[in-house]
Formats: C-alpha cells, sequence, structure tokens
C-alpha cells in the first residue's frame, strides 16, 4: 500500500475497452495521488508456469485490462488531465509473446510462442533471455488513456485523441503526461504495465509485467489540448546506450513496408549471429530495439532505420 497517497484503486476495479458510461471506481479532487494495482494486458491468462499451448488459448476478450476509471472533479472537455508520473512497483514476473495474426512480422511468425521472465522487482537489473542477453529494464505503463466522448463501448487496442493504449515507453516515473479531456470527470483508466519495450513493440508484445503504478492527477483548465503530449524528466535511453546499436535500415516509398523490412533484417542478423530461433530474435527485438523513421524528406523513397542495443549481448 502507498503510505502518501489519498487512493488506492484494487486491481478487481478494472475494465476492458472503453466506454464513458462505465461507472467510476473513485470520484477524487483535482491533486490527489493515487496507487493503481494493474494487471498484465493478459488480465492474468499467462503466469510464472504457463506454456506455449497456454498463448494459443488466450481469451481475447480478456486481454489488455486497465484500472479504473477515476472521476476528475472539475474536469470538463475542453481541459487536460494533468498526469505526473510518480513510480512503479513491479512484480517481478513478465512474459513476452508471439500471438499469430498480431505484431509488425505477423506473416512471417505465424506460430505463437512465449518467453516467461523473472527479474528482481527491487533491483531492476537487466533480465536474462535465453543464456546469453540480459535486457534494460525501465517500467511504464502502456495504457494510460481517459473516456472518449463517443457512445458506446470502444476497443482497448487501438490508440486515441484522448491517450489509451500508447504503448511509449517514455511514459515512465517522473514523466508527466497531458491528456485531452472529452467528458465530464476524464474517467481516467491505467494498466498494461511493462518492465521494458522497444520504441515500436515490433512483435505486439512487450515485457507484459502486473505492477502498482503512483499517478497524480491535476487538470489544466481549457487547454484545447488536441492529442496527448508529455515531458520527460531527462534523457530517455541512457539505459541503452553504453555499448552502442547495431542498426538496419527499410528504404522504399511506404512507411510501414519499410519498418517491416528494418525489423526482419535485425531479425535475421540477431538469429545468425546468436544462434537465436529467428521468432525469439523478433521477442528479444520488440523488448528492447527502437524502430525510428530517419528520414521521411527525400520522396519518392523515406528511410526507416532499426536500432538494437549491443549492450544486451556484451
Amino acid at each position: 500500500m502507498c503510505n502518501n497517497c489519498d487512493y488506492t484503486i484494487h486491481g478487481r476495479h478494472h475494465h476492458f475497452g472503453w466506454d464513458n458510461s462505465f461507472a467510476p471506481a473513485e470520484r477524487v479532487a483535482p491533486g490527489s495521488t493515487i496507487e493503481f494495482q494493474c494487471l498484465d494486458a493478459g488480465g492474468g491468462q499467462l503466469q510464472a508456469d504457463s506454456t506455449v499451448a497456454d498463448v494459443a488459448k488466450l481469451d481475447f476478450a480478456k486481454v489488455n485490462p486497465v484500472t479504473g476509471p477515476i472521476f476528475v472533479e472539475g474536469a470538463e472537455p475542453g481541459d487536460a488531465l494533468k498526469v505526473t508520473i510518480d513510480m512503479f512497483k513491479p512484480s517481478g514476473f513478465g512474459w513476452t509473446a508471439n500471438i499469430p495474426g498480431f505484431g509488425l512480422l505477423a506473416d512471417d511468425f505465424k506460430e505463437p510462442a512465449l518467453n516467461i521472465w523473472k527479474y528482481d522487482a527491487a533491483s531492476l537489473e537487466p533480465a536474462l533471455f535465453g543464456k546469453n542477453a540480459r535486457v534494460p529494464l525501465k517500467p511504464f505503463a502502456g495504457t494510460i488513456g481517459n473516456a472518449p466522448a463517443e457512445k458506446g463501448h470502444h476497443s482497448v487496442v487501438p490508440p486515441r485523441r484522448v491517450g489509451g493504449n500508447l504503448d511509449i515507453r517514455d511514459l515512465a516515473a517522473g514523466t508527466t503526461l497531458y491528456l485531452p479531456v472529452e467528458v465530464a470527470g476524464a474517467l481516467f483508466s491505467v494498466g498494461d504495465t511493462h518492465a521494458a519495450q522497444g520504441d515500436g513493440e515490433v512483435c505486439g508484445t512487450a515485457i507484459e509485467s502486473p505492477m502498482d503504478v503512483v499517478l497524480k492527477l491535476d487538470l489544466v483548465k481549457d487547454a484545447r489540448l488536441k492529442t496527448p503530449r508529455f515531458t520527460t524528466p531527462g534523457p530517455v535511453s541512457r539505459h541503452l546506450d553504453a555499448k552502442g546499436y547495431e542498426v538496419t535500415t527499410g528504404i522504399g516509398p511506404d512507411l510501414m513496408a519499410g519498418a517491416k523490412e528494418a525489423v526482419a533484417q535485425m531479425v535475421d542478423l540477431l538469429a545468425g549471429r546468436y544462434g537465436l530461433d529467428p521468432v525469439d530474435a523478433y521477442m528479444l527485438a520488440s523488448v528492447c530495439g527502437d524502430l525510428r523513421i530517419s528520414e521521411i524528406v527525400d520522396m519518392p523513397n523515406w528511410v526507416v532505420s532499426f536500432y538494437f542495443p549491443r549492450c544486451v549481448f556484451e
């Protein structure tokens, strides 16, 4: 429990998808500090003793639960919800999966795969992948947002103007996030916590890990914010930069095709150099490699790069 928090929202207060008719789990004043108990993206369907057979049994109606919603007194459409991310309390358990039909290279990797992670929740030392790879950790919330104005139930999978499944790894401790408010009270929820993820989350999953999150919720009146924005407290890639990077590229007139090519080339490089099964290389790339748009002005071709941190193997 959080001694300095105004509220604790237990994991049983979770929901699937977004719906502005959901009853709030709590009503809070602006400036409140709240601890959220967050489930992992599988909603507990995968555990430390799970096998790859369990990936095929996932109930997709129960994936990506978020804890909430929270009604913030005084929040009105046109305001911004200011979310100060205070801290994460990791669990020490996580999983990464290749889920058939999901992920950037879904056409290449059609069979399920699973890696179970165990990490030190206190020290957050790099987590072991296979025999030789160690992945630096950086906890964050993959899904964080407000309820949309549109009535009805909306999938939690795609990100939205009001946030949601953003999967931005820099929404970590110390970051301040601003979210557009579209309904009275904002109806804020958070979940899908990750121990680590690369920019792009290319296989569709990160190190999915249940953990508690401490946030402060405040208001910026009449902000007229169109999409989320955030401010980081300092450098964002120091945990990966120490040894430099291996970089592959995709070049052509389509950014999505370029992204696929850059990642496919990295999978080939990692599999060949380190003796990894290609699907393991794909999952490893998802939790610590970064997709970047390197050039988007020299028509008709654009350059997408994929950066893999050398510190994972050195």
